[in-house]
């Protein structure tokens, strides 16, 4: 730790809260720069809408939401139109405060009117949801799971899921919203850190009991009562891929932002905690993702009045021990200097094999470099588990990955999703001034001009009117006033409007598909003639 300050470059550097030093040049950082902003619950909310927009069916893991209180009015006349075409329907919603956590804030409604408009929600915003009203039970109690997972790198993507979770219980058996329990929490919250405040709540040494277990433990209860467990995961692994790929098109913009291209920068990583709700036909929702979810692991006992003492919880370590040490293991920089130092060693074996000495003077200088490649081998533990060639792996007394990777390996299946990075790709280009993050008029103009997307029936008034349209009513609301021009989400906007207006009869992902194709296409044919330019 350093309070008064860093005087030498490290090789990782892990920050409490967020990405927050401008003076780091190299090395890597737990954090994304953004990421906290990111998953606040509006600017989740909006980045997977923008997904639902597109993909329907993909992306209905997350619960409908309406933004206050700019969409109270859609919100009320959406209610009531639903509510007239099926009167069978009794919703319960719940609203949760932008910046809220730990449960802070949040409560439930029957009906629109009931919510709390006077000051708060002005000062304060929220998202309110469709409430799961029939979630998964065991022991007759409501839980969630929290599922730890690592972004290793945004570019190229890579995601690791660890093997296990959290699953954290309510204190009062579970009862479906009624006007006479809608305000009890301890029945319909799972946050941790309301229920500990329950009479109810049971610190246990066992994981397989408790208000909070492992998510393991649950598997296998399920698993003996004949559930398709196999599925599950394979259902929350989607989950987990399609919403990080919901968030890295903003989260991009935001990198090049305080990270830019061609200056020296560290690399970033990032432990999130994804909070699940299972529904009781075991279909995984998205209730949100924590930032910083927490790493504690004890919990305060009260001793008698007034004096509390820190006790070791076996859950929380069972877990969140794994989830950072194999953190550290998959980010270490001496790993991939082992791995180096093991490739030259096998490199200089094959030649050998295959081409004799002769050859391998010309590959590895001399045999004797050879055996001191292999002797540096095994002073840096080369490889990654096991023994290999007599030398022993550092990792070698530790346990197997807790954490597993999940993208790119399964990139092929969800890599028709990843529209809107593309998009933000020809944001990111129009920005001009490195460091920002807003496009102004004139860069708009420019991505119009080279993309060949202007014409007799858009002129380029046109242009500047959508451009106006558009940015003022997003800088309404107060979405982020540090810079004036167009946000991300203000351009994807602007940039479905002239999708829908070129081609009229496909459907909207075909619609920006096709848009993005032709905008690449012409902004590579500009590139190859300001080639030849140059080389001219």
């Amino acid at each position: 730790q350093f309070p008064f300050g860093r005087r030498l470059p490290c090789d990782i550097y892990w920050h409490g809260v967020s990405f927050h030093d401008n003076d780091i040049f190299s090395g890597q950082v737990n954090k994304f720069p953004g990421m906290t902003e990111m998953v606040r619950k509006i600017t989740l909310s909006r980045a997977v809408r923008t997904m639902q927009d597109l993909f329907p069916l993909e992306y209905n893991f997350y619960p409908r939401s309406w933004i206050l209180p700019e969409e109270f009015p859609l919100f009320v006349d959406e209610v009531r139109m639903m509510k007239d075409s099926d009167p069978s329907w009794k919703p319960t919603f719940i609203v949760k405060p932008d910046g809220g956590c730990q449960g802070d804030g949040i409560y439930l409604i029957k009906d629109p009117s009931d919510i709390r408009l006077t000051g708060s929600i002005q000062s304060r915003p929220a998202v309110v949801q469709e409430y799961i009203c029939k979630p998964l039970l065991v022991d007759k109690l409501k839980f969630d799971i929290r599922l730890y997972v690592l972004l290793k790198s945004l570019e190229p993507l890579e995601i690791y899921i660890a093997k296990d979770g959290l699953s954290r219980f309510c204190t009062e058996p579970y009862q479906e919203p009624t006007l006479k329990n809608l305000h009890q929490v301890f029945m319909h919250l799972t946050n941790y850190s309301l229920n500990i405040h329950s009479g109810n709540f049971i610190h246990s040494d066992n994981v397989n009991t408790g208000s909070k277990r492992t998510f393991s433990s649950i598997l296998c209860r399920l698993s003996s009562r004949g559930a398709d467990v196999k599925k599950l995961w394979s259902d929350i692994i989607s989950l987990v891929i399609k919403t990080i790929i919901a968030l890295t098109p903003e989260l991009k913009v935001y990198y090049q932002s305080d990270i830019p291209a061609g200056k020296p920068g560290p690399t970033c990583f990032q432990i999130l905690g994804f909070d699940i709700l299972l529904m009781k036909n075991l279909k995984p929702m998205l209730l949100e993702v924590n930032a910083n979810p927490s790493m504690r692991i004890e919990h305060e006992q009260e001793l008698s009045p007034g004096v509390f003492e820190n006790v070791p919880s076996p859950v929380d370590e069972e877990v969140k021990v794994a989830v950072i040490r194999d953190t550290l293991r998959l980010v270490d920089p001496q790993k991939k200097k082992r791995k180096d130092v093991q490739r030259h060693v096998e490199s200089c074996k094959t030649t050998v094999n295959v081409r004799y000495n002769y050859v391998l003077w010309y590959r590895c200088q001399t045999l004797e470099e050879a055996s001191e490649a292999k002797e540096e081998a095994r002073e840096a533990g080369a490889g990654d588990g096991g023994e290999r060639g007599g030398s022993r792996s550092p990792e070698a007394g530790l346990p197997s990955l807790c954490l597993k990777q999940v993208f790119p390996k399964y990139a092929r299946q969800f890599s028709y999703l990843r529209l809107v990075d593309r998009v933000a790709a020809l944001f990111i280009r129009f920005l001009g001034v490195k460091g920002t993050t807003k496009l102004g008029p004139t860069g708009f103009r420019t991505f119009i001009r080279n993309c060949k997307l202007s014409n007799s029936n858009f002129s380029m008034a046109s242009v500047d009117i959508l451009y106006i349209d558009i940015t003022r009513r997003w800088n309404s609301m107060g979405i982020d006033h540090k810079e004036s021009g167009m946000g991300l989400q203000a351009f994807v906007e602007a940039f479905f409007c002239l999708a829908q207006k070129k081609y009229k009869s496909l459907p909207l992902h075909k619609q920006v598909a096709s848009l993005i194709d032709f905008c690449e296409y012409h902004l590579a044919a500009l590139d190859e003639k300001r080639l030849v330019c140059g080389r001219g």
